[in-house]
């Protein structure tokens, strides 16, 4: 049950509970059984939207024409790993965060807030004004000589898309504070609206006013402002136990903004290097054929939707594991590293399972031909039998254990496995052995059950229990 808050408001929670027959005693567990859900299902529920939102919204451009597609997929190369390094970063605040909350400290919870917020503003301000003086030579630098038409489209969708930088890094701020103190449902409510606010835009734009790729870009960067307004807004309220008040008072402390860095940097560079890795993969594929890249996209696609549900997971146990280890239970965090990977192992199966059923349906729908079918479905068949077998122990565990402070050992261990058997193994098994697509799901199965045997051990190391994310 949730302890960190305001003493009275846990008071208030107590006699709630005994009142409705609930036995309460200090012993009991910091999360009951209805805290987790109210903290896992908008997680979820806010993953799934966004992904099939982008699905739709990736739709839609396609009605532009060829160049248009084209270029948002090359630029959303670039941001999504500036996304993913955000999110990151915001994440290392926020464990911050859990910790402060779990001790009870909520004065230092809402320092480290602040100083995540001035941290995030400052480097996303920078990142934006790099990537507009520069946004031609990045292009043309990463992109090579692609046909003029893509180049133009690509040119002003990122022009937009970069002016949103700070405010996707601001969003991801405010909604990992609220995260941290259990309210997840704001953030879910927060993205939910901005997601059909982005996709009302697009068809506005796109088919109402014709305006090509800059109708695609200009909705999503007034729906990235809309979350960072209102997360900040919300923010500022004084209900909440960690709030954010006097925005342009806040002034450096580099001690704690070090810290904050320490566990952010290293996730930050775990998942981009995870990025990079998939560009390297793409590159491997492209050289299949046009059945096969088609076969791997939609497979692509649909191995994301059948992951999102336990990544939600991953995402909510950072906030459990934190709070836990803040307020000095580290068997509780252990305890509840295990039945959450048990829960994200029930969606897996669940997920995977629609998923296998839905792949002849969609790939009619998708008009694919036969032969791309045919491999699609393979491939799916292949990652339904796999992935409950180890994906959660590869993954799930793992964002428990950087809640603990143990970054460093899963950007490490993610970097060698993702490079030398996802990504390495790929290209021997794709363009020596004749493999075709189906190589680039056997690397990643071995990716996978790599991490799964690595993280196994170092869970039951307890090694992960030995930082210090915050002073005594």
């Amino acid at each position: 049950m949730y302890r960190s808050g305001c003493p009275e408001q846990y008071r208030k929670k107590v006699q709630s509970l005994k009142a409705e027959g609930v036995k309460i005693s200090e012993k009991e567990h910091l999360f009951s059984r209805r805290d987790l859900k109210k903290l896992l299902v908008p997680v979820i529920v806010e993953q799934l939207l966004t992904s099939l939102m982008g699905t739709a919204d990736t739709m839609m451009v396609s009605n532009v024409g060829p160049a248009a597609i084209s270029a948002v997929s090359l630029v959303d190369a670039i941001n999504i790993l500036v996304i993913q390094a955000f999110s990151a970063l915001t994440a290392g605040g926020a464990i911050i965060c859990a910790h402060y909350i779990g001790s009870k400290n909520i004065k230092a919870a809402n320092y480290s807030a602040r100083q995540l917020l001035l941290t995030v503003a400052l480097l996303s301000a920078g990142i934006m004004a790099l990537c507009l003086a520069f946004r031609v030579p990045l292009l043309r630098l990463i992109f090579g000589q692609v046909e003029p038409e893509v180049m133009r489209n690509s040119e002003i969708y990122f022009f937009y898309t970069a002016i949103s930088f700070p405010f996707i890094a601001l969003y991801d701020a405010g909604a990992s504070i609220f995260r941290s103190q259990e309210n997840t449902r704001l953030p879910m409510t927060v993205s939910i609206l901005s997601n059909f606010m982005n996709i009302g835009g697009n068809a506005v734009l796109i088919w109402g006013f014709h305006m090509g790729v800059a109708g695609a870009a200009i909705p999503t960067l007034a729906s990235r402002v809309f979350c960072a307004a209102a997360v900040l807004a919300f923010l500022r309220k004084k209900q909440y136990a960690v709030h954010v008040r006097g925005y342009f008072r806040i002034r450096p402390d580099l001690k704690v903004i070090r810290k904050i860095l320490s566990l952010g940097i290293p996730s930050g560079i775990e998942n981009s290097m995870f990025q990079l890795g998939k560009l390297a993969v793409q590159s491997t594929v492209s050289t299949l054929g046009t059945a096969a890249i088609a076969a791997q996209a939609m497979t692509n696609i649909l191995e994301n939707l059948n992951g999102i549900a336990g990544i939600g997971v991953g995402i909510g146990l950072m906030t459990v594991v934190g709070q836990c280890l803040g307020a000095g239970r580290k068997d509780e965090a252990v305890y509840y590293i295990k039945k959450l990977s048990l829960l994200a192992e029930l969606l897996i199966i669940g997920s995977c399972l629609l998923i296998l059923a839905a792949v002849r349906p969609v790939t009619l729908l998708g008009s694919m031909e036969a032969e791309s079918a045919r491999m699609c479905f393979a491939m799916v068949l292949a990652i339904t039998i796999v992935k409950p077998l180890v994906w959660v122990p590869a993954f799930i565990p793992a964002y428990g254990m950087r809640a603990a402070g143990d970054v460093k050992f899963s950007m490490l261990l993610s970097c060698v496995s993702m490079w030398v058997f996802r990504v390495v193994l790929c290209m021997i098994l794709c363009r020596k052995l004749g493999f075709g697509p189906m190589g680039v799901w056997i690397g990643m199965f071995v990716d996978w059950t790599v991490r799964c045997l690595v993280f196994a051990w170092r869970f039951h190391s307890r090694r992960w229990l030995s930082h210090a994310v915050i002073d005594p």
